[in-house]
């Protein structure tokens, strides 16, 4: 029977469940995905419901199970995400999407009280970015809903409701608090006085590391407190690096994240939608996004269209330098007058181009120049920071790392092609339960480009 530690590693899409062994590598892995339903106005979200009966009923399959001995489990998920619960436990409203739209006031109304928009902001390293803000997500559901708000008796970040269900533990951790919330203020590293002010409680915050015994006696292994996704895929970095660096998690939304930048946010980033995250060490990540993988598919849909190619042709697209310089020289570009609501340049004539090959390739140049902007925003003028590592689907794609490298020649890009990264990072700070002080090396397939 192996050993195992068990993590849920809850996405916005896909659900997914793995079994790390003592060496952390994954021996088990399912995914599941459920049908989103609808809040009390017609919203889509999460099916909290299903997503807790699932998890529940995974971890008693594995206890029957005969080929696998659970030490531990632990939770990443996505952010911005709050559950609240009534004096007895029990969810008093579906877990609301962090896309929702924020009515105007809410909001505002924190702004106005505490010194303007902007230095609320820096002061809680979270841009203005309504219900992704979680803590004023609780602000909303106080004004707009006091009923059932006079009903909560705890507000949970999305990873440790995972852990309550399990543990039934009213606990907060520092990287779901610091990431974006405006809960937590910078300055003071602490809660921010409004969340006291508006009545609205969270636990003081536990360090990841922390476990606690399932209440159901049936489960003998230890349960972890829960792990912000984001963070949890920076912690393996953390872990096996020995230079600073920077790491660029790629996907849907493209998270650059600089550990070792501790420099205040300024206005400039703050409006081009920088944050900090809070670490496993509980140290300030200043990050920048840029919705990378969403603005290639949507660009990507209008080359299939107009060159009559299957939509999976790109991946067999060869970078071409010739044509890197021809391109470079051209006029012609994706994104000349700037990114709209659909993320598509309706000046582009795709007619420009010869071929699919050549359109891609140009495409592919220009995502790496919002790259650059993007990355460039979190670096420090006296930055010394020599690696570059890139993780999640774009790591793949040779075309965008080739042109990546030519935009920061000083850099040393280095790939990694482990795929799980938030999973693992869930697993590592937990991994005492094991028995062991420190983990095993990981081998995070990274490959180092010329």
């Amino acid at each position: 029977m192996t050993d195992v530690i068990a993590i849920f590693d809850i996405g916005k899409t896909n659900k997914k469940v793995f079994l790390f062994d003592s060496n952390l590598n994954p021996v088990y892995q399912l995914e599941k995905n459920f049908s989103e339903i609808t809040d009390e106005s017609g919203f889509p979200c999460d099916d909290i419901k299903m997503i807790s009966n699932w998890m529940i009923e995974t971890l008693k399959s594995f206890t029957n199970s005969s080929k696998f001995n659970i030490k531990a489990v632990n939770f990443s998920t996505y952010g911005a995400s709050l559950i609240y619960l009534d004096k007895g436990g029990k969810t008093l409203t579906p877990i609301y999407n962090y896309l929702k739209p924020m009515p105007e006031g809410i909001a505002e109304s924190i702004y106005n009280k505490y010194d303007g928009v902007s230095e609320f902001s820096r002061r809680t390293a979270s841009p203005a970015l309504g219900f992704l803000n979680s803590g004023l997500q609780a602000l909303w559901l106080k004004r707009t809903n006091p009923e059932v708000f006079n009903k909560v008796r705890s507000i949970l970040h999305f990873p440790q409701f995972c852990s309550f269900l399990f543990t039934g533990k009213i606990v907060s951790e520092y990287t779901s608090i610091g990431c974006h919330t405006a809960m937590w203020d910078y300055d003071n590293l602490n809660y921010h006085p409004w969340l006291q002010d508006e009545g609205i409680y969270l636990p003081k915050p536990l360090s990841n590391t922390r476990t606690f015994r399932p209440k159901n006696r049936e489960f003998s292994f230890k349960v972890g407190i829960g792990i912000h996704d984001s963070s949890a895929s920076l912690a393996p970095y953390l872990i096996k690096s020995t230079e600073k660096f920077i790491l660029i998690s790629t996907g849907t939304w493209c998270i650059n994240m600089n550990p070792f930048n501790h420099e205040p946010l300024t206005r400039e980033q703050l409006e081009n939608d920088c944050l900090s995250y809070l670490s496993i060490n509980q140290t300030p990540v200043k990050s920048s996004r840029i919705f990378l993988g969403h603005i290639h598919d949507v660009n990507l849909e209008l080359m299939v269209v107009h060159f009559g190619v299957k939509r999976n042709y790109y991946t067999q697209v060869k970078f071409n330098e010739k044509l890197s310089h021809k391109l470079a020289e051209s006029k012609i570009c994706f994104f000349k007058n700037g990114l709209n609501e659909d993320y598509i340049d309706r000046d582009i004539d795709l007619t420009k181009f010869d071929s699919f090959d050549d359109a891609y390739q140009r495409l592919i140049m220009d995502l790496t120049v919002l790259c650059e902007k993007s990355i460039n925003l979190i670096i420090a003028k006296d930055d010394a920071i020599q690696n570059m590592y890139i993780s999640g689907g774009f790591s793949k794609n040779e075309m965008f790392i080739r042109c990546l490298a030519a935009r920061f020649k000083g850099k040393q890009i280095i790939t990694s092609d482990f795929s799980n990264s938030s999973a693992l990072g869930a697993a590592l700070v937990v991994y005492k339960e094991f028995g062991f002080k420190d983990p095993p090396k990981i081998d995070l397939g990274l490959k180092v480009w010329e």
